[in-house]
């Protein structure tokens, strides 16, 4: 019981200082997408592994609906086409599979969000130089020290952790909570 109750109170607390450290760093992003939503842009999602399965999990949520009923947002995950995943590992290398997919999709006013705990992995880095290359805002979702990826995003928000469960519960915790305010900011018309 010790042990179960000591790992909830860890996410909890690793989740309330991040909260407090990057709410006003948070309402601005929200404000990003916002306007690049009603620009006419797009979220590019993307990730490996856990953070894969986030990337799609946070597109369905701004595709379909988080609370409330309302129009679709642009939002396309650029890990579950395998077919172009495959192709690109195979074909040139797997460090170009989101990179080139971002070069082929991306364009002004969209948004390339990467999810990365350790923000080291080369297919990650390759796919923040093709966006900033390409002019497209960058988030990154980051860990431990952030790597690499911290450096190459506009808006990068790092989990001082090195703990990769508790990165990530703090990582789909901050997506939920882009969700929740883009999709209340979208809903009523807000613009930044």
């Amino acid at each position: 019981m010790k042990e179960i109750i000591s790992i909830f109170k860890k996410s909890a607390e690793i989740k309330l200082k991040f909260a407090e450290e990057n709410a006003a760093k948070i309402e601005r992003v929200v404000g990003v997408i916002v306007n690049a939503l009603h620009e006419g842009g797009k979220i590019l999602l993307f990730g490996n592994g856990g953070s894969a399965a986030d990337a799609q999990h946070i597109a369905a949520e701004f595709v379909n609906r988080y609370l409330l009923d309302r129009e679709p947002f642009a939002a396309l995950a650029l890990t579950t086409d395998t077919s172009i995943l495959t192709s690109i590992s195979n074909d040139i290398n797997f460090e170009e599979i989101f990179s080139r997919q971002i070069a082929a999709l991306g364009k002004k006013n969209d948004i390339a969000w990467g999810i990365t705990t350790s923000g080291n992995s080369r297919n990650m880095i390759r796919a923040f130089e093709v966006s900033v290359e390409l002019g497209l805002t960058t988030i990154g979702f980051t860990g431990k020290d952030g790597g690499t990826v911290a450096s190459l995003a506009d808006y990068n928000f790092n989990v001082d952790a090195d703990s990769t469960p508790r990165i990530q519960e703090t990582h789909i915790t901050l997506a939920h909570v882009f969700c929740e305010l883009v999709e209340k900011r979208m809903h009523t018309g807000w613009k930044k």
